[in-house]
């Protein structure tokens, strides 16, 4: 079958990957008769058009996320992760040497985590399994894990023992990762202990730099968190919808585009 256009091309890639979830460039070039050079930038623009992953010699769908489900963090990774990583980045020019932090659960504080090579003292709270574990791997901060129950999907200590763990400290700079947000409805998750746990850290903070790419705007989920003028700080990319950054500095929320 030969494509007569470049969206033909990219029409026919998203209807194999609605049917079969994962494509080859080979077996795309012998389809369309189109040399395999022009499949991959085919894949390129679609990568960066948000509407499919790139892989080795491929490519496969990307996830729809749905913000009433409670996605597994390993299927989270794959949502938007090159602007995770600059949030990331942008994040951690908010840290100074011996701050006092909390890294809530969630891919894009992973991020931050990741990235404090630079940084000698820290003293960093978290609610994250796998957050903690990578920071371990630093052997110079202190880092104090929240005790509670384990949720699987988030990695994420939860419940009463979580909450009255937290109760013991205050005055840190949290970096809240965001499920869903609203100027009309606020900071949602789809879960519900999660939530309570995010209202403490929020009460318990001395500012509140919430995190998330701009997919998770103009969005509700199941569980309410906190109004919008709770946040001291927004941290997104640059596809927030158009008016939204301007409503929110109107609100006094500094924001932050990368």
């Amino acid at each position: 079958m030969n494509s007569s256009s470049a969206k033909e091309r990219r029409a026919l890639i998203l209807r194999l990957l609605e049917k079969n979830n994962e494509v080859s460039v080979i077996e795309l070039s012998r389809q369309t008769g189109i040399s395999e050079v022009t499949i991959r930038k085919d894949l390129t623009v679609l990568q960066n058009r948000h509407l499919i992953i790139r892989t080795r010699g491929g490519a496969i769908r990307k996830p729809v996320e749905n913000l009433n489900e409670d996605t597994a963090i390993s299927r989270k990774r794959m949502f938007n992760f090159k602007e995770k990583e600059r949030i990331g980045l942008e994040a951690v020019k908010m840290i100074e040497e011996g701050d006092h932090i909390m890294l809530d659960s969630g891919t894009t504080t992973m991020e931050i985590a990741k990235n404090l090579g630079k940084f000698q003292n820290l003293h960093i709270l978290t609610n994250a399994m796998n957050i903690a574990t990578e920071l371990a791997t630093y052997k110079r901060f202190e880092v104090i894990l929240l005790g509670g129950h384990v949720r699987v999907n988030s990695l994420s200590m939860v419940g009463p023992l979580a909450m009255n763990s937290l109760r013991n400290f205050s005055k840190y700079k949290l970096f809240l990762g965001v499920d869903s947000f609203s100027l009309e409805n606020g900071i949602s998750t789809p879960n519900i202990e999660e939530a309570l746990l995010n209202q403490l850290m929020i009460q318990q903070a001395s500012k509140v730099i919430a995190v998330f790419d701009s997919s998770k705007f103009n969005k509700r989920s199941f569980a309410f968190i906190a109004e919008a003028s709770a946040l001291d700080c927004i941290i997104t990319d640059k596809a927030i919808p158009t008016g939204m950054l301007s409503k929110l500095r109107a609100k006094g929320i500094e924001v932050k585009v990368v």
